[in-house]
């Protein structure tokens, strides 16, 4: 009893400040509820630079040191080579004017360069043509596999120069036979990569077509073309680098406009400055060609 009669009134009295402190807490609550809230700005993850110094300067350290082997090599050569500071100061003015003309052996290198970009556009688009439906009909085939494989591993690695003399005397002019040289070197990537294309597709989709019965041209373009279109650009993308290369051979030895021609043509004229300009000149614009073909070849490639 002595117990119930003293802790009564200790209950009671905890009680009493408790109704207060309730009646505080919900204040603040509304007042949060009527006052506008801010948006919380996210913290920025920071900037990693590593994948970007990977891609600057292992590239300005390689020409650093073309550059410097280019000035060692021209300091060794008592004048007779010249340095990467003459070779720039002449591009300056090669370049200022590139599509002067005085006459049809004296032309700036923006005409040789167009003259000889046309070329390889006629030579590479008539290897396309015959090229790429000829790996198709390869690769379907076995009869035609075996009846050409041998020829192409024949004709294959001859080189260039060996195909000119044959243009010069089929097609009795310089131009076409260029374009004879351009075409005939050009078009074995495409039909080998094409075959190979052909011939890795899988033999289930073929045998779903076969159960559909489908026509031999709805199997060439609902399947095996976008099989093998990845390979069919791979063709493309090397034989656009051989024909570049070929056609300035073709102009050293056939003369006329073109980035060959004025090479052979700055020897005779002992112009070294010229002809360093002009393998400056090939080398960028079979970059660009290349860059060209890859980034077409990546809207059409599925891998990751």
């Amino acid at each position: 009893m002595v117990a119930a009669v003293f802790h009564l009134p200790r209950e009671a009295d905890s009680a009493a400040p408790t109704a207060p402190v309730h009646a505080h807490a919900k204040a603040p609550a509304a007042a949060a509820s009527a006052a506008p809230t801010r948006p919380v700005k996210a913290a920025r993850a920071p900037r990693d630079f590593s994948g970007l110094w990977l891609r600057i300067v292992p590239p300005l350290l390689g020409f650093g040191l073309l550059l410097l082997v280019w000035e060692l090599v021209a300091a060794r050569s008592g004048g007779s080579f010249p340095g990467p500071a003459e070779t720039w100061t002449q591009a300056v003015t090669v370049f200022a004017d590139p599509f002067y003309s005085n006459g049809p052996n004296d032309q700036g290198v923006g005409w040789n360069v167009l003259a000889s970009l046309q070329r390889v556009a006629v030579g590479f688009g008539l290897a396309a043509l015959v090229g790429i439906p000829a790996g198709f009909a390869v690769g379907r085939s076995v009869f035609l596999a075996r009846m050409f494989n041998p020829l192409i591993s024949l004709l294959r690695p001859v080189s260039p120069l060996a195909w000119l003399p044959i243009g010069l005397l089929v097609f009795k002019g310089a131009n076409p036979a260029a374009i004879w040289t351009i075409f005939i070197c050009s078009i074995w990537p495409m039909v080998v990569n094409t075959a190979v294309g052909v011939q890795r597709v899988p033999q289930d989709y073929l045998n779903v077509a076969r159960v559909l019965k489908l026509s031999e041209w709805k199997v060439i373009t609902r399947i095996l073309l976008p099989a093998v279109l990845p390979y069919v650009l791979t063709g493309v993308r090397l034989s656009v680098g051989t024909a570049w290369l070929v056609i300035v051979a073709a102009e050293m030895l056939t003369g006329g406009v073109g980035i060959g021609f004025w090479v052979w043509d700055e020897w005779n004229n002992l112009n070294v400055k010229h002809i360093i300009i002009a393998i400056f000149v090939i080398g960028i614009v079979g970059l660009l060609l290349e860059w060209l073909l890859m980034s077409l070849a990546k809207h059409f490639t599925f891998e990751d």
